[in-house]
């Protein structure tokens, strides 16, 4: 008994130090050197402008009008899968693997089907704007990547396929049309694809570079105005050397604003 007691009392007094020093001692010591050293970021990031919050740089919203357009005289975030999309309380990415059709569409030859559902080399949802096109439903509205037979799709007053708009073909082909690009330009990939959480704050230069002349456009100022914004806005990469340069679309919104 006595032996049991000098291995048990070393234990519970070993357990009790580390309960205390990992359970109060760190995370206090934490939240102070946040709320002193980084009290901006330890609050959440948010932005105010005239006393009003407005967002915050760590998380993307939409700049749409009250139907989901988005709005010409704001450059656009990523596209977000977060719930019904920038919501910061479902975070979340699609996930889909490169051979998935709300991804990459019906691509003849690899993963189309016909109207049954069976492997195909021609896509027979296709139209002309999208060869890759994955349809709609008829009565749900839900998108189908398996077709049964009988089964009836969405249609537009053409009588062409009603596409998933979410599919990356239709999201350059959305992008294309917003800023007024050729049918084949070269679209970024940060564009037409969600980043893992949904709600990445930031775009690439490049993309940023393709708004602009829709935005000078929209807001009535020289296109040259609109760049120096961009690259003011601009962050390097971090350290110098990893990931990549990006622009915070919150704040540069911001800074147009500001400009009237």
């Amino acid at each position: 008994m006595r032996s049991l007691r000098r291995q048990l009392l070393p234990a519970v007094m070993l357990l009790v130090a580390m309960a205390l020093l990992c359970g109060v001692v760190y995370p206090a010591a934490t939240w102070a050197v946040g709320a002193v050293a980084f009290s901006h970021q330890a609050q959440g990031s948010f932005v105010s402008r005239d006393g009003r919050v407005v967002g915050s740089s760590l998380i993307a919203q939409n700049f749409a009008d009250g139907h989901g357009n988005p709005l010409p005289q704001y450059f656009q975030p990523r596209p977000s899968d977060a719930g019904a999309g920038y919501d910061p309380t479902s975070s979340g990415a699609s996930n889909l693997g490169p051979g998935d059709p709300r991804l990459v569409g019906f691509i003849p030859g690899f993963n189309s089907v016909d109207l049954a559902g069976n492997p195909s080399k021609t896509n027979p949802f296709a139209t002309t704007a999208d060869p890759f096109c994955v349809p709609e439903d008829a009565r749900t509205g839900s998108v189908v990547i398996s077709p049964s037979a009988g089964e009836r799709f969405a249609r537009n007053p053409d009588g062409s396929y009603v596409c998933d708009p979410n599919t990356v073909p239709e999201r350059a082909i959305a992008y294309r049309q917003l800023n007024g690009l050729a049918a084949g330009a070269v679209v970024p990939v940060d564009a037409v694809t969600a980043s893992y959480s949904g709600l990445d704050p930031d775009i690439s230069p490049a993309n940023a570079d393709l708004q602009a002349p829709r935005v000078a456009t929209a807001r009535h100022l020289p296109l040259t105005r609109v760049r120096a914004l961009i690259s003011a806005h601009t962050d390097g990469r971090q350290l110098g050397f990893l990931g990549e340069e990006t622009v915070n679309v919150l704040e540069l919104n911001l800074a147009l604003d500001a400009l009237h």
